[in-house]
């Protein structure tokens, strides 16, 4: 791993990057004492158990128990390889890295230079030359000029034209040396079902890049300029080993910087609302592409932001869309607004008719509270003069509140319930604790698992075998010198539990490569994320330093204490299969290896 990149320049990049802005730029972080402490990125928390220590450079989660440096912070939160590490954070010091194509893929993200992106890279960059350069994109150029795209916008969002030829894309990139199977891969162009050949999929229509988070192209939209019964409106690219919908957000490259500085995300249904939003100087602004919101883009908004704005059309589809986005949103912990827009109206048919800072100031900075719009949105289509509407519109709203707000918020709502509906404050109230008690109860059995379950998770941390074993792991990881001893001296591996286990291979081979002890460089060699919780689990245990020699004897002689208990176990167990065989005499012989084993304890 680390010999494809010289260690000199590891190091160097190790020395720049400090921890604390690194996590800062995905946590937000507050000071107390010598520590930095924020909400855990890794799981869902409301109280910070997550720290960064400078002066080790290290973070740990007191939770979920991960833990690192910088580099394993970002392997972990983009869920990339080590070289992938090094290369972001090689950018962020001025350090270029030279890595080999293919080299170190991540399993999330796609390098730049996989030929899948280099393809739309290409057909990016052509279709962009076309509208602003050649004579066959003047009507589409003067199509969006009218549209209000100005040529900064154009150029910002890598806007093109597709000719309405048949074949220019699939000629010009077979002369760039792409095969059948890559252009069918890329889904830039379609084999012929009735005869030999291929045609564009994309063939007069304006282009919208889709990026990913390193601005690379890795998808289309294409819209007409003049709808049609015969075509549709937009046509998207096809899901891709590099496009999956249900992980691209649209924009992050540009918007990162800008979400990142106040932690909010403005989130809009599609990627022209975010080219609106952009004209409105609304910059932390992404979009879903044509799908609802998924758990992996959840977990991509929680990187960059604590907040989110949702913004979708004003119309029925888009209250029932925002909605279905604000919900899992709050169930994540997000601070969620929903800015509604009026009459049906889309983002960008607000700021045509009403202007950029009408837009901003009116829609987007005053978004309704999560429950405010959740009776907005139960009060549409509802008529108080029907007494089943009334009580439906009663029944939605009691059950949002229920067991998810404040004493303040629940007296809040209810006085508006009791002036909307001309019931009394008294029978609402009454009305909400008997949801509020089937909403206790019904939670009950989750409690209960919850509750059964972790007394497991911490009876493994207490064990006194887990203790042994992480206070000579300890000695291992500080001391290679311990290491060496206990391969010359221990005959079998000493640590019982398969993980220590792992880890203990893991260390002999770092010895032998780098022949120091190094706790930063031995924890970037892991590519198991639960291998790198232990490690750092084990790291932060205090180790007796003027009596290094007589705690590693004491470790030793529990572990060989619990595998000779873990022998006697099992020769009892064989005891007893040996007398329901009638086979008295292997039987006989495993009692005494049992009372033998006893002996030596």
């Amino acid at each position: 791993m680390s010999n494809r990149i010289p260690e000199e320049v590891i190091e160097e990049i190790r020395s720049k990057a400090d921890i604390v802005d690194v996590v800062g730029e995905y946590v937000q972080l507050t000071k107390r004492g010598r520590n930095w402490f924020g909400l855990c990125p890794f799981h869902g928390e409301s109280t910070p158990s997550f720290s960064v220590t400078a002066d080790k450079q290290i973070f740990h989660c007191f939770g979920c128990g991960a833990g690192g440096n910088a580099i394993t912070f970002l392997m972990d939160i983009e869920n990339i390889s080590f070289q992938e590490a090094l290369v972001k954070l090689g950018e962020r010091s001025g350090i270029e890295i030279d890595v080999q194509p293919g080299e170190g893929k991540g399993a999330a993200q796609a390098r730049n230079d996989d030929p899948l992106i280099l393809m739309h890279e290409f057909a990016a960059d052509m279709y962009h030359h076309i509208l602003l350069n050649t004579e066959e994109g003047q009507a589409a150029l003067d199509y969006l000029e009218n549209r209000g795209f100005t040529q900064e916008i154009i150029e910002k969002y890598r806007i093109g034209w597709a000719l309405p030829e048949w074949n220019y894309m699939e000629v010009a990139l077979r002369r760039k040396g792409y095969d059948d199977e890559q252009l069918e891969a890329s889904g830039l162009a379609i084999k012929r079902e009735k005869s030999d050949g291929w045609f564009d999929r994309f063939r007069g229509r304006i282009m919208f890049p889709i990026m990913n988070e390193n601005g690379k192209a890795i998808a289309f939209s294409g819209r007409v300029l003049e709808q049609s019964k015969q075509e549709a409106k937009y046509m998207n690219s096809p899901e891709s080993p590099i496009f999956q919908k249900s992980q691209v957000l649209y924009n992050v490259h540009l918007a990162r910087g800008a979400i990142r500085k106040n932690r909010k995300i403005v989130l809009f249904e599609g990627f022209m609302d975010v080219i609106a939003a952009g004209k409105a100087g609304i910059d932390n602004a992404l979009a879903t592409m044509g799908t609802s919101l998924t758990s992996q883009h959840i977990r991509q908004m929680k990187r960059f932001a604590q907040e989110v704005v949702v913004c979708f059309d004003g119309d029925d589809a888009g209250w029932e869309a925002a909605k279905r986005a604000a919900v899992p949103l709050e169930e994540a912990n997000f601070k969620v607004g929903i800015a509604v827009l009026p009459n049906g109206m889309d983002p960008d048919d607000y700021v045509r008719q009403n202007g950029a800072d009408a837009f901003r100031e009116n829609v987007i900075e005053k978004p309704q509270t999560f429950i405010a719009f959740a009776m907005m949105h139960a009060r549409r289509h509802k008529n108080f003069q029907y007494e089943n509407d009334l009580l439906q519109y009663i029944q939605e709203v009691l059950q949002l509140l229920a067991g998810k707000s404040s004493p303040v918020e629940r007296d809040l709502y209810i006085k508006q319930l009791s002036a909307e509906t001309k019931l009394s404050e008294e029978a609402i109230l009454q009305q909400y604790r008997r949801l509020e008690t089937r909403s206790i109860e019904r939670s009950r059995p989750k409690a209960a698992e919850s509750v059964q379950a972790a007394p497991k998770r911490e009876q493994k941390k207490i064990t006194s075998l887990h203790r042994a074993e992480r206070l000579l792991f300890a000695h291992a990881l500080a001391d290679p010198a311990v290491m060496d001893k206990l391969a010359r001296e221990v005959e079998t591996i000493p640590f019982i539990s398969e993980e220590y286990q792992a880890l203990y291979v893991q260390l002999l081979g770092f010895y032998e490569e780098w022949e120091k002890a190094d706790f930063h460089k031995f924890l970037e060699t892991l590519t198991d994320q639960e291998l790198r919780k232990l490690v750092m689990e084990t790291a932060l245990a205090e180790r007796d330093p003027e009596h290094p020699e007589e705690e590693i004897e004491d470790c030793l002689k529990h572990l060989n204490k619990h595998r000779i208990e873990q022998q006697i176990n099992l020769k009892i167990q064989q005891s007893k299969e040996a007398e329901k065989q009638h086979d008295l005499k292997r039987a006989l012989l495993l009692a005494q290896e049992v009372i033998a084993l006893r002996k030596s304890l």
